[in-house]
């Protein structure tokens, strides 16, 4: 089967989200999106996905380009900073890389941000195109054009808007990644349906089991959905100054712990836990029933996501601390974005460091009540 969804800016397509179960049409897409005869790819990778799927990405995008490159950097979100960007520039102008050539994000989350942002500042801006490899980087960073890396502790601090000239999400690769891993793209997914989509957040639940398995066709339909949820966000908000912060539930907390944690926390991981959070802010305000709170804990739980802050030794008031930083504050106020219902979201600049804490103990061990 095969899916396709265009993404739209000003009312002009843009580029298109292909779902395909394999890398077979890559090639031709590639070539529908840019012309490249004469000009070069350069795929970027990391040390893990380059083994599993370097060649048989580059055989692809030898049909529709002059010359096929792979370049690899370590794999981990350490690697995801300003030092690796400098090395990919330095690469791409020993090999003679102009504004006609291409790069080609082939991996997670991390490649693609550092793709990305090298894409969108080397020369002023070069075309890339994504090709992600893990559930959460098909579900939510390969698309709408956010790019960045990492500066020091401070997680996508440096970054860009970039747009991609084609997503290419394979699904099979899906079966290479471990259950911790894909575990981390359903916080993601989950959260979109939170956000935007109540039948979609209860359909995830009736067929839990099956995407635990990885049943691909049920996986498609998935991704399908959580991609059409981002393209019409992204479509009606392309450089977040508006609705396109919903996208941004759970992530203040998560940031913050996920940067406490030093990165030793997947993000999807640390974002399911501020989506937890976030809902029991929700419930305090009013906005969700308890149960409903409770509902959502145990979606995370059902596919094996982080519910309690116990196991980690964080500090409320340091997690709090560390939002501070965040690229979301505007003002000295965060965007702290919560539910006025499952399906619903909204923006509140009123949260306050007491409540937030409130929420971090609650998810850290404490008795489940108002």
């Amino acid at each position: 089967m095969s899916e396709r969804l265009t993404v739209h800016q000003n009312g002009s397509a843009i580029y298109d989200i292909l779902i395909e179960p394999d890398f077979s049409l890559l090639g031709r897409a590639t070539a529908d999106a840019l012309d490249l005869r004469k000009h070069k790819i350069c795929i970027v990778t990391d040390s893990n996905v380059a083994p599993l799927y370097a060649e048989a990405v580059k055989r692809q995008l030898e049909s529709c380009c002059s010359r096929v490159d792979i370049y690899i950097f370590p794999a981990g979100e350490e690697h995801k900073n300003l030092d690796v960007v400098r090395k990919v520039y330095e690469y791409l102008i020993l090999n003679h890389y102009d504004r006609g050539d291409c790069l080609a994000a082939l991996g997670g989350g991390v490649t693609g941000d550092l793709c990305g942002f090298t894409a969108a500042t080397y020369l002023r801006g070069i075309s890339f195109i994504q090709i992600p490899t893990t559930l959460l980087s098909q579900v939510d960073s390969s698309i709408g054009g956010k790019t960045g890396v990492d500066f020091d502790a401070y997680k996508n601090m440096v970054g860009a808007f970039h747009m991609p000239s084609l997503v290419y999400i394979c699904t099979a690769t899906l079966q290479t990644l471990d259950d911790e891993q894909f575990a981390c793209g359903m916080g993601e997914i989950i959260k979109h349906g939170m956000i935007r989509d109540a039948a979609y957040f209860e359909w995830l639940g009736q067929n839990a089991d099956a995407i635990n398995a990885r049943d691909l066709d049920l996986c498609e339909q998935m991704i399908l959905v959580s991609d059409n949820i981002k393209r019409v966000v992204v479509e009606a908000d392309p450089t977040e100054k508006g609705d396109r912060a919903f996208l941004n539930f759970g992530h203040t907390l998560g940031h913050a712990i996920e940067k406490l944690m030093n990165f030793k926390l997947y993000h999807g991981q640390c974002v399911a836990l501020g989506c937890i959070a976030a809902s029991y802010l929700s419930a305090t305000r009013g906005n969700l029933r308890m149960d409903e709170v409770e509902t959502i804990r145990e979606m995370m739980l059902r596919f094996h996501l982080p519910v309690d802050l116990t196991a980690f030794d964080l500090d409320p008031e340091k997690i709090v601390a560390a939002t501070k930083n965040d690229k979301k504050m505007e003002s000295g106020k965060i965007k702290f974005v919560l539910l006025s219902r499952i399906g619903e979201a909204y923006i509140d600049r009123t949260v306050t460091d007491s409540e937030m804490i409130s929420a971090l103990r609650w998810i850290g061990g404490g008795v489940h009540e108002v």
